[in-house]
């Protein structure tokens, strides 16, 4: 699905990612890891356009969207969460949804007209809603809601879009153990619909939810393989995982 050949991204005289080659296949949860400063949100960046390629190649579905707009790979089926969490705060999980929802359809939503006059775009929103477990909280300010379930709505936003792919970037960041569980149930709902490229630190998630992981650490690519290989990859271990996962 995803094809990233020989990709490579510089800041000034510092180098972020440096000749990455990788493939997420349809239907995987692909999970990306490394310490920070590895150069994966600056990759996850130049995969959903937000950031330019210096060089390289990326594939999307066997075309090239290399120089494609960020909006035009999302109308590809490519979507994208952030590390900090992107939502309109001041409006309601129903209004949230109902926005993405509108932006991919090109429905004519109005706020001042009624809702019956717009059936399908809020019936699909509340569809989301209860699909990232916010069912009964449509009406709750976005603001107003845990981080967790911001996180949650976020992730909705993404899905609203109908992807084929979704990028998610720590979506479990700053998370307690209780909302990483939610979070990690969300993501299990989802992956029999959409592929997930997954960006994350918290490696029992990784290592529950990936299909394959790949290892990034100081730009360049130094594995990629099932869970249990990369587990006990020793220079996984040595660069990232260290000794206490290898067991």
């Amino acid at each position: 699905m995803l094809e990233l050949r020989a990709v490579s991204k510089r800041f000034g005289g510092v180098v972020a990612t440096d000749d990455v080659t990788l493939d997420v296949v349809r239907g995987e949860v692909h999970a990306l890891i490394g310490p920070n400063g590895a150069g994966k949100t600056t990759l996850v960046g130049q995969i959903s356009g937000v950031l330019p390629t210096d060089s390289g190649r990326i594939l999307f579905n066997g075309a090239d969207i290399t120089r494609l707009k960020a909006h035009a790979r999302v109308a590809a089926g490519l979507a994208r969460s952030y590390q900090i969490t992107s939502i309109f705060r001041r409006y309601s999980v129903l209004e949230n949804l109902a926005l993405a929802v509108q932006a991919r359809s090109g429905s004519s939503f109005r706020f001042w007209r009624p809702v019956t006059e717009e059936h399908a775009l809020f019936d699909e929103a509340r569809a989301i809603a209860a699909e990232i477990g916010l069912s009964g909280r449509e009406k709750t300010v976005a603001a107003t809601l845990a981080h967790g379930e911001q996180r949650a709505l976020e992730v909705g936003l993404a899905l609203a879009t109908h992807p084929q792919l979704v990028l998610l970037d720590e979506p479990m960041a700053g998370m307690g153990p209780q909302e990483s569980q939610a979070m990690i149930a969300l993501i299990e709902r989802i992956r029999s619909r959409v592929s997930v490229l997954l960006v994350e630190h918290d490696m029992d998630a990784v290592f529950r939810l990936a299909t394959r992981i790949s290892v990034l650490v100081d730009g360049r690519l130094i594995a990629t393989g099932a869970p249990q290989a990369i587990r006990a990859d020793p220079a996984v271990r040595r660069a990232y995982l260290g000794e206490e996962l290898a067991a």
